[in-house]
């Protein structure tokens, strides 16, 4: 039987990855996956270790005659972040990635891919099981959790790694060699707010806002792309409609996981039903300054109104009010460009997420910095946001960036092989995004660090696609270099 996959080399990696992709491995679900690697190293023969929390490591031998070259170790997360566009029937507890061949692109039909780690994953397991791969002394490290917190990365012990080289294989762009990251926190605030009973009278109408259509993405690759952030353009709307017509708000809700920028949310109001007109063109209105505020940096925003049944109860008016002038005002995206990487982001901070349950709204928020002291300050600023808005604020999931060594003895040695093999020279670069290797790192002093990967795009959203032309020469420069090191 034919499949996505047919003919595409290296035909060891391919099929990982498709194995990978029929295994639901949600964040904080990644059993069946770990089964998974366990069974190829049993198979194999090979020794195989867990930690406390599930994270696996497998020692390979060196091939004959290359025992005594330097030990590295091969890493990759398990998991996978679970994105689906609304009307797309997908259950990530149980369903398989459904994969779609588009010329040289694959991609999933309406999920996210899960190339995102898989194809990382996917090329240590071929590593582990080549016999033609003339490599040292290896050791595969496969790490969970990573998406919803590096709780993998930030649990795993210090002294069970014995190798000098990290290669971390969750790089995402093609011809580009990895050697920093930044760090992160997560600001999430909480707040009682007071509600009562919804009238439901005939001159009452309950309305659904939905904001949608925008790309989303990773909220720290994606944060300086000038894409649109569908809570706080929620809250622009509340806010426009608050101070224009009388209403009662029963719900906000938006995104849906902190490490992506979010593409939809929505909002839940009563109005008196002689004001559905004036609610449509106010609503136009919105949508309209905003595309053209967009433009092509996000060209798919749609503000949409359907009538839903009345709620049992609504936010009193002032909660509601402040609230919605808290959503459009809390910042999203850039505070700061380094100085020294040029287009490189130092500092951002992402409105992930608001929920309404009961009488508690919740807001998660995340910001990011290489620089320790810039991370902690932007925790400050949004947190003094919060506070001004009579939230209370808890921060956690702190994690340490990856300082880069652009004359380290593996990012030069990396450099020349990819000129050897692939006929280029990589460039080296940083990214906005927290990478296992500055976790990991922090706790084995000494060990040289370096992330590649082939080439995959608007990953964290259901428009993730691998280019497939790209894991050849991936593949290649990777066994090139373990044979070389």
């Amino acid at each position: 039987m034919k499949t996505v996959m047919e003919n595409l080399e290296p035909q060891s990696l391919w099929r990982h990855f498709e194995a990978l992709s029929a295994i639901p491995r949600a964040s904080e679900k990644e059993a069946l996956a770990r089964s998974y690697v366990l069974a190829q190293a049993a198979r194999l023969g090979l020794e195989s270790t867990q930690d406390r929390v599930g994270n696996i490591v497998i020692r390979k031998p060196a091939r004959p005659g290359r025992e005594g070259a330097v030990p590295a170790v091969l890493q990759g997360h398990l998991d996978m972040v679970c994105e689906k566009n609304e009307g797309t029937h997908h259950n990530f507890d149980t369903d398989p990635i459904r994969l779609i061949r588009d010329g040289d692109w694959l991609m999933a039909d309406g999920t996210t891919l899960g190339a995102d780690n898989g194809v990382g994953v996917a090329a240590a397991l071929a590593v582990m099981e080549s016999d033609d791969c003339a490599h040292g002394p290896l050791e595969f490290l496969f790490t969970i959790d990573e998406e919803s917190g590096l709780t993998g990365a930030s649990e795993f012990p210090g002294g069970l790694l014995q190798a000098k080289y990290f290669l971390n294989l969750d790089g995402e762009e093609e011809g580009t060699l990895c050697i920093g990251c930044a760090g992160g926190l997560n600001t999430i605030a909480r707040r009682k707010v007071a509600c009562h009973a919804a009238r439901s009278d005939a001159g009452r109408e309950a309305w659904r806002i939905k904001v949608s259509g925008l790309q989303g993405g990773h909220s720290g690759i994606d944060i300086n792309k000038g894409r649109g952030n569908a809570v706080r353009i929620l809250g622009r709307v509340l806010q426009t409609l608050v101070g224009r017509m009388p209403l009662s708000i029963a719900a906000i809700d938006g995104g849906s996981k902190r490490n992506a920028i979010p593409r939809e949310a929505s909002a839940t109001i009563v109005i008196d039903a002689v004001r559905h007109q004036e609610l449509k063109s106010l609503a136009a209105g919105v949508e309209g300054a905003i595309q053209s505020e967009l433009g092509a940096f996000d060209a798919g925003l749609r503000i949409a109104l359907e009538s839903v049944p009345h709620p049992p109860q609504v936010l009193d008016d002032a909660d509601a009010l402040a609230i919605a002038g808290l959503l459009a005002s809390q910042h999203h995206g850039v505070l700061a460009m380094s100085p020294d990487i040029a287009g490189l982001v130092q500092t951002s901070t992402n409105l992930a997420i608001v929920s309404t349950k009961d009488d508690t709204v919740e807001i998660e928020t995340s910001q990011r910095s290489p620089i320790e002291s810039s991370k902690m300050a932007a925790g400050r600023m949004v947190s003094t946001i919060f506070h001004m808005a009579r939230f209370e604020v808890e921060q956690t999931g702190g994690y340490p960036g990856w300082k880069p060594e652009p004359a380290s003895d593996i990012v030069r040695l990396c450099q020349a092989v990819h000129q050897e093999i692939l006929g280029q020279v990589p460039e080296l670069v940083a990214m906005h995004a927290g990478l296992e290797c500055g976790v990991i790192g922090e706790k084995y002093p000494g060990m040289q660090l370096i992330s590649f990967g082939p080439h995959i795009v608007d990953v964290h959203s259901p428009s993730e696609r691998l280019k497939i032309s790209s894991v050849a020469p991936f593949w290649a420069f990777l066994t090139g270099l373990l044979e070389r090191l």
